[in-house]
């Protein structure tokens, strides 16, 4: 749906709404909110709800610590798991000033503004994602534990399967706050699931995958059971993946569309734009210790590669089922990201490889899980930890150019100390599992 100001204060009069979530992220993604009840709705939307930014991480200090809440009424859903008597929703907002500047940290802000760039360049960008998540078990306590709810593999059927009912429950919530999950499954390791998602405008992707983190972990708590998308919550087990499936088009043509054997040349050049700034941007895409632990095993990538079809790439062309459906698939990155900081500054690179005129390395077709070290040597590799990823993202012009400099001075402050964290700890997978099972 997208909610005009005066249908939204409408279907608020109209069906016994008591609360309304105006919703925001921090700069890692995590979604927070301010409540207020109808009545304070126009005044919402004429001035914004101010809150203390101080306690949001990345965000301000105590010294300057208001911001405004502005909402987005594009983007009001009803929280279909909550009473229907009562109701509660949902509306994300924009982050401002007292001026009504918008908030360099406003990571939401960010990504309008690339999707204004690549609309200068006559260009729109779809996105469908393809998300993962592990269920698990929770003690007397109601306190999650690590056994997961069940040990289905990869598109089992009940009983083996038995996160089907719950992945039932989520995608009818899904749908009944207007978003379009196409398939469900269980995937490889036990516990795990996948929800994939219809494309829809690159704004409205992070926004719905948002909505859909949320989601699950109610839907889960609601069972007794706890999700977790934490890229590698079980050693030995499968990673969690967040693939980024992405078309760009020109007057209504999808440029992935392939003719005479070949992509036209301004979506090749966006592929090679995100290669050649992949690893810059991988501390975005891949944000925590233990995102570095799925790569180069279970179909997660490890060199900066393409191919159709096969899985061990980074990126890959699926086969499209129709003329006009064809697309790539960014397979690294995981469902701990920010999605509205990640998709912009995928967007970002794709647009400057279109305006340097990249042209496409040739593809690689190897099983890139079955060669050896010495058969890769002369590929480029993603970064192997956080330490490497946050060098790279530092150290590169393009970060510089399109993150604003408070956001990433406040990011990369962040990283620095987690790692550290993480480095000094004595035993990093208890370390992960304390910093980011509960959080992620």
């Amino acid at each position: 749906m997208n909610y005009t100001r005066s249908e939204v204060m409408q279907y608020v009069e109209d069906n016994d709404v008591k609360f309304i979530r105006l919703a925001f992220c921090d700069i890692h993604g995590m979604q927070k909110n301010v409540a207020v009840m109808p009545c304070e709705l126009d005044r919402a939307f004429d001035t914004g709800v101010g809150f203390d930014a101080s306690f949001v991480r990345g965000f301000m200090n105590e010294v300057k610590s208001d911001l405004f809440l502005v909402p987005d009424p594009g983007t009001f859903t009803v929280m279909p798991w909550r009473p229907s008597h009562g109701q509660v929703v949902r509306i994300f907002c924009d982050v401002c000033y007292p001026n009504g500047k918008p908030f360099e940290g406003d990571c939401r802000a960010l990504l309008k503004s690339a999707v204004k760039d690549a609309r200068q360049m006559g260009l729109s960008c779809k996105v469908g994602t393809a998300c993962e998540f592990y269920l698990f078990k929770t003690d007397e306590n109601g306190e999650p534990t690590l056994e997961p709810f069940d040990y289905g593999t990869y598109c089992d059927t009940a009983p083996q399967d038995k996160c089907e009912n719950v992945r039932r429950e989520i995608c009818l919530a899904l749908e009944a706050m207007g978003l379009r999950p196409e398939t469900s499954r269980h995937e490889q390791g036990p516990g795990q699931n996948e929800i994939d998602f219809r494309y829809s405008n690159i704004l409205t992707a992070a926004d719905n995958f948002i909505a859909f983190k949320g989601a699950v972990k109610s839907v889960a708590e609601g069972n007794g059971l706890y999700a977790s998308f934490m890229p590698k919550p079980l050693p030995g087990y499968s990673g969690s993946s967040l693939h980024v499936n992405m078309s760009l088009s020109r007057d209504g043509r999808n440029l992935f569309q392939m003719e005479n054997g070949r992509f036209a040349p301004e979506a090749e050049s966006f592929m090679a734009g995100i290669l050649r700034r992949v690893s810059e941007i991988t501390l975005f895409l891949n944000p925590l210790t233990n995102s570095y632990e799925r790569f180069g095993r279970f179909e997660a990538p490890k060199y900066v590669t393409w191919s159709h079809q096969n899985r061990s790439q980074l990126i890959r062309i699926p086969a499209a089922p129709a003329p006009g459906h064809e697309r790539m698939e960014l397979r690294s990155t995981d469902p701990a990201c920010n999605p509205h900081l990640a998709f912009a500054l995928l967007l970002w690179a794709g647009l400057e490889g279109i305006h340097d005129k990249l042209s496409l390395c040739p593809p690689d077709n190897r099983n890139l899980f079955q060669v050896s070290e010495e058969d890769t040597s002369d590929l480029e590799h993603l970064p192997g930890n956080l330490s490497e990823a946050l060098q790279e993202a530092e150290h590169s012009e393009f970060i510089q150019t399109y993150v604003p400099q408070k956001l990433r001075a406040s990011y990369f402050e962040q990283k620095r100390r987690e790692w550290e964290r993480y480095r000094t700890s004595g035993n990093g997978q208890e370390f992960e599992h304390r910093e980011y099972f509960l959080s992620v």
